[in-house]
């Protein structure tokens, strides 16, 4: 078979889903059905109701990604981030998930993870430059 490569820099949406759509058929085919559910647990100020932290979280393959955690700088240290995430495992264990897992920079949170049972299971370095890219998971097994 022959084929032509072409570069297409700022792909449109049109284009992702020419890429997208047969890696999603051999997915189903092999993986099984991802259908996956979001959620977010919100942080809202009590005056304005405005969203001003969470977490956002989807789960997929009966595993939890967790997405996003953001506490706002002046809350930090008052134990919200641990409630948000020990909230994100209960909504993984009724929705019957294996594991949870997330990505987190070395100028965020990796201790902070690890206090909470998750163990690393990939790095990148330099990721930023001088940073690195964590992967952490936590078995809910």
């Amino acid at each position: 078979m022959s084929v032509e490569i072409h570069l297409s820099e700022n792909a449109t949406e049109e284009e992702r889903s020419g890429i997208l759509t047969p890696l999603l058929a051999h997915n189903l085919a092999n993986g099984g059905d991802d259908a996956h559910e979001t959620f977010a647990l919100l942080l809202r100020d009590p005056d304005s109701n405005e969203v001003i932290g969470g977490l956002y979280g989807k789960v997929s393959y009966r595993w939890l990604l967790i997405d996003l955690v953001s506490v706002p700088e002046s809350m930090r240290g008052q134990g919200i981030g641990e409630r948000l995430m020990r909230m994100a495992e209960e909504v993984a264990q009724k929705k019957h998930c294996i594991g949870i897992w997330l990505e987190t920079f070395s100028f965020q949170a990796p201790g902070f993870y690890q206090r909470l049972g998750y163990s690393e299971f990939g790095r990148l370095a330099d990721y930023p430059p001088g940073h690195t890219r964590f992967y952490f998971q936590k078995s809910l097994c």
